[in-house]
């Protein structure tokens, strides 16, 4: 079989993914996670308390090369979603499909809600399904070709993978587990497997001596995370019903033809190890995080979706069976145009509302945090540069002596990240804060004489500052309920000498 250029059908589906998400990256402001890993692009390292280094990498390119507006801030997010839809449909072909099978695939990964909102804004998890997927196609490429050379770009995707997110280590011992369980193990019995295990090591290596050098702090994050109940706990049943929602009611189908067809078809049988890759991944996910975050098994689904296509394909080749293409085609587009508006910021806060409260549709709700108006993962987009406007206002208003040695504290890392990404257009001076990565740039030189505090409670400040002034309030009406705040100017430390000799027990993990 013969590789060759995307099908026409594919890249324009793949074009529409790029450009839906660059025409609505300026629609709603940044979001949390997102200012927080450009605050981390501004402080390079091989590893952050609860990331690897690649999103930050990233953050610091995209604002070197293109500025900092939203659309240059979303490219890399915009051009990782087309990504995905290439790779889909490249596994399709590669597990034997035609045409149809190639755009069927694209456009389940096009229409996926899940991969839709990955898609708009910085982060991981839009990253790793195109590595995961390009994995797929490594796998199903040498079954069909027995070229075990390509083991060495395996280790290379392996390893840029884990800088991405550490879930890939899954992943790719799920595809080699595969495998193992099947006759495509004599895959394994090659030198070039050892040596695409060194490239990935190799690749790993400065995040994994990061880690070790601070004690594995993701660890730790982790299970105060798990601790504090942040996610939202789901019954077995709710666990697939979101699956089934985030991944389009519509293309249900698809991926299920392409489980059934991995594991139980004789045309597939030689690729068994790939469906077997999946039951090895939920295995592992299921009764762990996976269960609360529906989304960590996501990036193993386009290659149920590839394969998935290509079984429909065969099975509607005649007959009337043929008129099922265009009706499941229309079916998925239909679906996925339905879920894009509660996933893409393409409406504004009261035209979405409305759109809610007409189709009954809305957001998978994956935290227990409180919000107002708007779902989470839109809610967190709004008020940020109106906080930093008035941090701005009670910073400035401040006598000039004083204003040089007080200090901005933000609680959670959304404030700190709008504050050293919005604030020097308003002339203030990087945050400080204890929460994940802020923690480990210190305090700055600031003593703690005198500071700006954002998202705390009077009633703690007062225990811990001899004097505690309310100078701003914060809180817009679209945004998270943690965000509607006082901001208090705190003078006086009281039972502490300077933020220096506290600073250890300033650290926030949760």
């Amino acid at each position: 079989m013969k590789t060759s250029a995307p099908d026409p059908v594919v890249a324009a589906l793949a074009a529409l993914k790029v450009g839906l998400h660059l025409a609505t990256a300026g629609l709603y402001g940044f979001f949390i996670d997102e200012l927080y890993f450009l605050a981390c692009g501004q402080h390079l390292a091989w590893g952050y308390i609860d990331f690897p280094p690649l999103t930050a990498f990233q953050a610091w390119l995209t604002r070197a090369l293109f500025g900092d507006s939203p659309w240059s801030i979303r490219l890399f997010p915009s051009l990782w979603g087309g990504a995905l839809v290439l790779t889909t449909a490249a596994l399709a072909r590669e597990l034997g499909g035609g045409r149809f099978a190639r755009g069927l695939a694209a456009l389940t990964a096009l229409a996926a809600p899940a991969f839709l909102a990955f898609a708009t804004y910085l982060n991981m998890n839009v990253v790793e399904p195109v590595l995961v997927t390009a994995l797929a196609w490594l796998v199903a490429r040498m079954i069909r070709t027995g070229d075990t050379r390509l083991w060495l770009a395996f280790g290379a995707i392996a390893g840029v993978g884990l800088l991405n997110k550490h879930t890939m280590l899954l992943f790719g011992f799920a595809l080699v587990a595969g495998l193992l369980l099947t006759p495509a193990r004599r895959l394994l019995a090659s030198r070039w497997l050892l040596a695409g295990g060194v490239v990935a090591f190799l690749l790993f290596l400065p995040n994994l001596l990061w880690m070790i050098r601070n004690h594995f702090p993701h660890l730790e994050h982790l299970a105060v995370v798990k601790a504090n109940g942040r996610d939202a706990d789901l019954s077995f049943a709710r666990f697939w019903a979101l699956e089934v929602k985030l991944l389009n009611p519509a293309a249900l189908p698809v991926w299920l033809a392409g489980l059934a067809a991995l594991l139980l078809g004789k045309e597939f049988s030689r690729f068994r190890a790939l469906g077997l890759a999946w039951l090895v991944s939920l295995a592992v996910l299921l009764p762990t995080s996976g269960s609360h975050k529906t989304y960590y098994l996501a990036p193993a689904y386009p290659l149920l979706l590839a394969a998935g296509a290509v079984a429909i394909e065969r099975w509607s080749e005649a007959g009337r069976a043929r008129l099922v293409r265009p009706a499941l085609a229309g079916a998925v587009a239909l679906a996925g145009a339905l879920a894009a508006p509660t996933v893409v910021p393409l409406l504004p806060p009261e035209t979405f509302l409305r759109y809610c409260e007409v189709t009954g549709l809305s957001q998978p709700r994956l935290e227990n945090r409180a919000t107002n108006a708007l779902p989470q993962f839109f809610a967190d987009r709004f008020g940020w540069p109106e906080m930093v406007a008035a941090v701005s206002k009670a910073w400035h208003a401040l006598p000039p002596a004083e204003r040089e040695r007080t200090g901005i504290f933000g609680n959670d890392f959304g404030q700190s990240g709008a504050v050293d990404f919005f604030g020097p257009r308003f002339g203030l001076p990087p945050s400080i804060g204890g929460h994940l990565a802020n923690w480990t740039w210190g305090p700055r030189g600031y003593t703690g004489e005198s500071l700006l505090v954002l998202g705390d409670r009077r009633e703690v400040l007062e225990g811990k500052f001899e004097s505690v002034t309310p100078v701003g309030e914060v809180g817009h009406p679209y945004a998270m309920r943690q965000e509607h705040f006082t901001i208090y100017l705190c003078r006086g430390p009281k039972g502490w000498k300077d933020l220096a000799s506290i600073w250890p027990r300033l650290r926030k993990l949760g």
